[in-house]
């Protein structure tokens, strides 16, 4: 298992410069500081652990701020359901939320399309040839919803791929990026989320420099979702390197 309780979180912030809530003023100076004390290019400090659910084939552990994570991998084994033969394995995606996961009990996500979401980001990083014939089942349950969600799950399901074994491209990370009036905030808070004018999410296998997903919703200047993509693309960069790091950490307690 990697990372010890004492251990201090990480940090991939990019070095580029319901209930609705009450919106704050149009931002214009960039030293702002939002509600958990960061500025608007700052990402949360990542936490990351693996070996987290001792029954399943690899797992890992997720804590970004106040959004938690855990994921459980199991497989590959042989599908439950009737299929014909294939030389590419099959990849199913679950996401769930605890019932405490929100401040408001029982008010969770569509986890339906979060689960389409996840397996879209995953399934172009997974060799599925490695596994012909069986099925590897990812399972990720939102222990506390904290904004940027989808990304988190992302990036925890990439490393308990990785700790199952399972043969990958690359690694997947996920960041995603708020508009707010003339601003940008990278990994939002859910109440961020709440009155943003608009989002983007990145999901890429830094090493390879590609993207497995990308999603945008409302309006976006060509210049501010470039800005937007570049600062999700160095934050991926760097949240990469963190998985590596933590994947080392495994490797080296599991030989001792």
């Amino acid at each position: 298992m990697a990372g010890k309780s004492g251990s201090t979180p990480a940090t991939y912030s990019p070095s580029l410069s319901a209930q609705k809530k009450k919106r704050p003023p149009v931002l214009t100076d960039s030293n702002w500081v939002r509600p958990d004390g960061r500025t608007l290019h700052q990402c949360r400090p990542a936490f990351l652990r693996t070996g987290a659910v001792n029954s399943a084939s690899g797992s890992a552990y997720a804590e970004f701020g106040n959004t938690k994570v855990i994921v459980s991998v199991f497989g590959p084994r042989e599908s439950k359901k009737a299929m014909m033969y294939s030389n590419s394995g099959r990849l199913n995606c679950n996401v769930s939320y605890a019932t405490f996961a929100t401040h408001v009990r029982g008010q969770t996500p569509e986890t339906k399309d979060i689960s389409s979401m996840l397996h879209k980001a995953l399934e172009g990083a997974i060799i599925l040839k490695s596994f012909p014939k069986t099925t590897v089942d990812v399972f990720a349950l939102v222990l506390e919803s904290g904004g940027s969600d989808l990304p988190v799950i992302t990036t925890c399901a990439s490393l308990a791929l990785a700790d199952a074994g399972i043969m990958l491209y690359d690694m997947v990370t996920s960041v995603s990026v708020s508009c707010l009036g003339k601003n940008l905030l990278i990994d939002p808070l859910s109440e961020e989320e709440s009155y943003q004018d608009g989002s983007l999410m990145i999901t890429c296998m830094p090493s390879r420099n590609e993207v497995t997903q990308m999603t945008v919703t409302g309006e976006w200047s060509t210049p501010k979702i470039n800005e937007a993509m570049q600062l999700c693309i160095d934050a991926c960069s760097k949240l990469g390197k963190i998985m590596r790091s933590c994947l080392k950490e495994a490797a080296f307690v599991t030989q001792d």
